[in-house]
C-alpha cells in the first residue's frame, strides 16, 4: 500500500521488467552464477480515537524516518525526509535462473529522480548490461510513462491517514493499539494504495477490513497492519506498514560528484522495457 504517486505500482512492474531482461542476457551470455521502543510512558486512552490515531499519521513537520511496506509478497523499504520533500524506495528481487540478486533503489527530491541497481550472483553483469554501479539521474521526459513516474506527495508513504479516516469507528484498546475496519471503496486514494489487492473481488467485505493500528511512546504511528480476506483467487494476506526511527533515519540529499551521473541509454530501455 502507497501513496498515489505511481510509485510501487512502477516499482514492481519495473522490478519485474528488470529481472526478466537481466535473466534473459545472463542466460544468452552463458554466464555463470557468480520503530521508536523510547522509555516514556505509552499513550494514555483518547477520548476521541480516530482524531489520536490521525494525530500520529506522519506528516511534513516530523523529522526524517524510516518505512517499510509489506504487500503480499512484494517488501519495500525506504526513507522519508519531509523537510526536503524527500523519500528513498528500495526493494530486493531474486531470480532463480540463472541465479542472481537485483537491488533497486529510487530516490526522489521534489520532482528530481535518480535510480540505483545493484546486481550480484553474477560476475560482470553490470558491464553486460551497460549500467552503472552509481546513481543514474533521470529525465523523466524519457520515460514512456512520466506520470508514473514516482514523486514526493506527502510524508505518509503508505497513504495510513487515508485509509484510517474511512473506518467509522476506532476504538482505543490501550497501551498505544487501536482497532477499527477500513472501506477500501470509499475514495480513489484509497484504492489505488492497494494495487496488489482485487478490491473489486472482495466485494462488500471491501468495505469492511479490519486493521490495527499501534502508536509508539513517541507519540508517532509505528505500525499499521490490515488484514485483507480471501476472495476469489486471491489468498487472505495481511499489508503492513511500519513507520520507525523518527530523527535517526539519515537526512535525503541530491547525490553529487563521483555518486552519480546521467543515466545511459541502457536505464531507460530498462524502465521502458
Amino acid at each position: 500500500m502507497t501513496q498515489r504517486t505511481g510509485t510501487a505500482v512502477t516499482f514492481r512492474r519495473v522490478a519485474a521488467i528488470a529481472t526478466a531482461v537481466l535473466a534473459a542476457t545472463a542466460l544468452s551470455a552463458g554466464c555463470g552464477t557468480g520503530g521508536s521502543t523510547g522509555s516514556d510512558p505509552a499513550p494514555s486512552p483518547s477520548a476521541d480515537p480516530k482524531a489520536a490515531l490521525l494525530a500520529a499519521v506522519p506528516d511534513d513537520k516530523d523529522p526524517a524516518f524510516r518505512f517499510s511496506t509489506l504487500d503480499g509478497a512484494d517488501k519495500f523499504v525506504g526513507v522519508v525526509d519531509p523537510a526536503a520533500h524527500a523519500m528513498e524506495l528500495g526493494m530486493s528481487q531474486k531470480n532463480d535462473d540463472p541465479e542472481f540478486t537485483m537491488d533497486m533503489t529510487f530516490r526522489v527530491i521534489d520532482e528530481d529522480l535518480w535510480m540505483r541497481v545493484k546486481l550480484t550472483g553474477i560476475s560482470g553483469l553490470h558491464d553486460m548490461l551497460k549500467l552503472p554501479k552509481r546513481w543514474m539521474a533521470l529525465d523523466r521526459t524519457k520515460l514512456d510513462d512520466g506520470s508514473e513516474a514516482p514523486v514526493y506527495q506527502n510524508a505518509d508513504p503508505a497513504n495510513t491517514g487515508a485509509i484510517i479516516r474511512t473506518a467509522d469507528t476506532v476504538e482505543d484498546k490501550g497501551n498505544g493499539t487501536y482497532t477499527g475496519l477500513a472501506d477500501l471503496t470509499d475514495n480513489v486514494d484509497v484504492k489505488s494504495a492497494f494495487d496488489g489487492v482485487d478490491v473489486a473481488a472482495l466485494g462488500e467485505a471491501a468495505k469492511k477490513v479490519p486493521f490495527t493500528a499501534v502508536v509508539g511512546p513517541d507519540g508517532n504511528l509505528s505500525s499499521l497492519t490490515l488484514e485483507i480476506p480471501a476472495a476469489g483467487k486471491q489468498k487472505a494476506m495481511k499489508l503492513v506498514t511500519r513507520y520507525y526511527d523518527f530523527g535517526k533515519a539519515p537526512k535525503l540529499t541530491a547525490p553529487a560528484g563521483d555518486q552519480v551521473q546521467k543515466a545511459p541509454a541502457s536505464a531507460y530501455e530498462l524502465l521502458n522495457g
